[in-house]
C-alpha cells in the first residue's frame, strides 16, 4: 500500500489592464512570474521525480504573453518597467516619484527589506524625511529614485533567479548609485525571466513530469453567476444583491470555459483534462456543466465535500482522501483539497526550519496512511496558491522546497501525482457516489467571501446593470464584429472573481481601494465601449477596508486547529 499526493499549485493574478489606454494598473504578473512562477518552475527542475499539478489562469497567461510584448518590442505600458529603463533620474516627474514611494516599500518587510542593509536605508531615509511633512520628499533626489527602483525589482527577483544569474548578487553587493546601463542590464533579465516562464512549464509537462490545468476565463464565480441562491445553500440567511439573478449567466459560464479550453490548447498543445475552478467554488449545476464542456476531473475544498456529506447524511472516515462522483454528474472525477495540510504550508511552514517542516508534512501523511481503510491507498490534496505564501518564507522557500522535494523523492511509501495520472489508472479505487453538493468554495465551504457582504452585493448589482446594457446594446445590432469582441472581452474581465473578495472591511485599506478603483474603471470601460455614458455611481467608491487590516491575499480555508 502506498498513500497517492497531489499538489496542486494555483497560478493566478486578476487583469491588471485598463483596455483603453494599455496601462498596467499594478505590477503583480511581472513581479510574480519574476519570483514565484520561475521558482516554483526551478524546484521542480531540480527534483525530476517529483509530480504535481499547475494551475494557470487564462488571464494570467494574456497578461505574461503581453509582457513577452512589452519586452520585444522596448516600449513598457507598465510604469514601474519604464521607470527602471529611465535614463536620466531627473527627468522623472512628481507623479513618478509618489508613484515609487507608494510602490516601492510594498513588500513582506522581514523577508524582503529587513535583511538587506542598503534598502532598508533607503526606507529609513524615507521615513526620517516624510514623517508627517511630504513636503521632505523634496529632498530626495533622482539617484535616490533610481537606487529604489532597482532595489525593488532586485528583492523580487527569485532566489532561483538569483542563483542562476551573476547581476543580482553583483547589485545587490554594490548596494547603490546604479547607471542607467546597469539598470538596463536588470531589465533585460527580467524580460528574459518572463518570457521563459511558459515555455518552462510547456517543458515540464511534456517531460512528462506535471499536468497543466486550468481555471475559466477570468477567473469568475461560476456558482453565483449561474444562480445567487446557491449562496443560501451553505448560508440560508446570507444576503443577496438586490439584483434577483446574473443576466445570462450560464451562458457567461459556459463561454469562460470554452475561452479556457482554447486557451490551454493554443499554448500547451492540448485542452486541460481537467480544472481548478476559480476559487475551487462548485455547484451541482456547475459540474454538471463542466461534465459536458468533457472535463474530466475537478477540484475544490475539503468544506465543501464536508457540507454536501452532512446534507445528505452520509458518514464516511477519510472522506477527502479518495475521489467522488456525483450521480447527476459521473462522466467527472471530483477531489478534494486537505484544508489542514495545505493551511500549514500557507501559514505555518513558514515560521519552521525547513527541515522541520518537511518533516512534520511527512509525518501527516503518514499518520493518514497509517489509518486508511484496509486496502485503501489514500489520494491526499495539497492545494494553494503558487505565489502568495513564500514571500512569507526565508529565501522565498527554497530551502524548505529544497527538504520537501528532496524527502518525498527518496520516500517510497509516497508516491506524488497528477490527477491525470491518477485517472489513467483509476482502477485503484472507485470513486465514491455523492447525491449532490451543497454549493461552497475552499474559504470555509461557503461562498460567503464573495456575496452577502453589503459592499460586495453593491458591486454585484452594478455588475448586473452593466451586464443589462450589454445585452440590450449587443441585441440591438449597433456594434460592428470588433467592437463586439472588445465589448465581450471587457464584460469577462468585470466578471472575475477577484473584485469581490477584496470589497469588505476585513481586507487592508490601500488594497480595498485599488482594486475598487479598477474594478469601478473596468466597468466604466465597459460602458464606453458599448457607447454609452457610464452611471454616475461608479465615480463612488464601494468599499474602505480597514487601517488595521493585514495582508489579503490569503484566507485560510478554516479556523487552524490540530487533528
Amino acid at each position: 500500500m502506498h498513500l497517492d499526493l497531489v499538489f496542486l499549485w494555483h497560478m493566478h493574478q486578476p487583469d491588471y489592464r485598463d483596455h483603453i489606454s494599455g496601462e498596467f494598473v499594478l505590477p503583480w504578473v511581472y513581479l510574480h512570474a519574476l519570483k514565484d512562477y520561475s521558482d516554483m518552475a526551478a524546484h521542480l527542475e531540480r527534483h525530476p521525480k517529483i509530480r504535481a499539478v499547475v494551475n494557470f489562469v487564462p488571464v494570467l497567461l494574456d497578461q505574461i504573453d503581453d509582457y513577452c510584448d512589452q519586452f520585444a518590442s522596448d516600449c513598457f505600458r507598465d510604469p514601474l518597467l519604464r521607470l527602471l529603463a529611465e535614463p536620466d533620474p531627473e527627468q522623472i516627474s512628481g507623479a513618478d516619484r509618489r508613484l515609487l514611494l507608494e510602490t516601492c516599500f510594498r513588500n513582506n518587510h522581514a523577508t524582503m527589506l529587513a535583511p538587506f542593509p542598503h534598502y532598508q536605508r533607503l526606507h529609513d531615509v524615507y521615513t526620517l524625511l516624510t514623517r508627517g511633512d511630504e513636503a521632505g520628499q523634496a529632498y530626495l533626489s533622482g539617484a535616490y529614485f533610481t537606487d529604489l527602483v532597482t532595489w525593488y525589482h532586485l528583492v523580487w527577483c527569485g532566489e532561483s533567479v538569483r542563483r542562476e544569474y551573476a547581476l543580482p548578487v553583483r547589485l545587490m553587493s554594490r548596494g547603490g548609485g546604479y547607471s542607467a546601463g546597469e539598470r538596463r542590464q536588470l531589465l533585460d533579465l527580467i524580460g528574459s525571466v518572463v518570457k521563459g516562464i511558459v515555455p518552462r512549464y510547456r517543458a515540464l509537462q511534456d517531460a512528462g513530469q506535471i499536468e497543466l490545468s486550468a481555471t475559466p476565463g477570468t477567473h469568475p464565480l461560476a456558482p453565483l453567476l449561474l444562480d445567487f441562491q446557491s449562496a443560501r445553500e451553505s448560508l440560508p440567511d446570507a444576503r443577496l444583491p438586490a439584483a434577483a439573478v446574473y443576466p445570462g449567466g450560464r451562458g457567461r459560464v459556459a463561454a469562460h470555459v470554452e475561452a479556457a479550453l482554447a486557451s490551454h490548447a493554443r499554448r500547451f498543445g492540448a485542452a486541460p483534462v481537467g480544472l481548478w475552478p476559480a476559487e475551487g467554488a462548485l455547484s451541482t449545476v456547475f459540474v454538471k456543466q463542466l461534465e459536458s464542456a468533457q472535463c474530466r476531473w475537478v477540484a475544490s475544498g475539503e468544506g465543501v465535500l464536508k457540507n454536501s456529506l452532512a446534507r445528505h447524511k452520509i458518514e464516511q472516515k477519510y472522506a477527502a482522501y479518495r475521489p467522488w462522483r456525483l450521480d447527476d454528474a459521473p462522466g467527472i472525477t471530483l477531489f478534494f483539497r486537505d484544508e489542514r495540510l495545505s493551511d500549514l504550508i500557507g501559514f505555518e511552514y513558514a515560521k519552521w526550519h525547513g527541515r522541520d517542516a518537511a518533516r512534520h508534512f511527512i509525518g501527516q501523511l503518514e499518520a493518514i496512511h497509517a489509518g486508511a481503510p484496509e486496502g485503501e491507498n489514500p489520494l491526499v490534496s495539497v492545494i494553494l496558491d503558487g505565489e502568495n505564501a513564500w514571500e512569507h518564507y526565508p529565501y522565498n522557500g527554497y530551502y524548505f522546497f529544497e527538504d520537501l522535494y528532496g524527502l518525498l523523492e527518496e520516500y517510497p511509501m509516497i508516491h506524488t501525482n497528477t490527477y491525470a495520472g491518477w485517472l489513467a489508472h483509476a482502477d485503484k479505487m472507485t470513486p465514491a457516489a455523492l447525491p449532490g453538493l451543497v454549493a461552497g468554495s475552499w474559504v470555509y465551504g461557503t461562498l460567503s467571501t464573495w456575496i452577502g457582504n453589503a459592499d460586495k452585493n453593491r458591486a454585484w448589482d452594478l455588475l448586473c446593470a452593466a451586464k443589462q446594457s450589454y445585452d440590450m446594446v449587443l441585441g440591438s445590432g449597433r456594434l460592428d464584429a470588433r467592437e463586439t469582441a472588445a465589448a465581450e472581452a471587457q464584460l469577462a474581465i468585470c466578471e472575475s472573481s477577484d473584485w469581490f473578495w477584496w470589497f469588505g472591511d476585513y481586507n487592508p485599506s490601500q488594497a480595498v481601494a485599488n482594486f475598487d478603483r479598477l474594478f469601478r474603471r473596468n466597468l466604466a470601460n465597459l460602458y464606453h465601449l458599448l457607447k454609452l455614458s457610464p452611471p454616475a455611481q461608479l465615480e463612488v467608491a464601494l468599499s474602505r477596508g480597514s487601517e488595521a487590516a493585514q495582508d489579503g491575499t490569503m484566507r485560510r480555508a478554516s479556523e487552524f486547529a490540530d487533528r
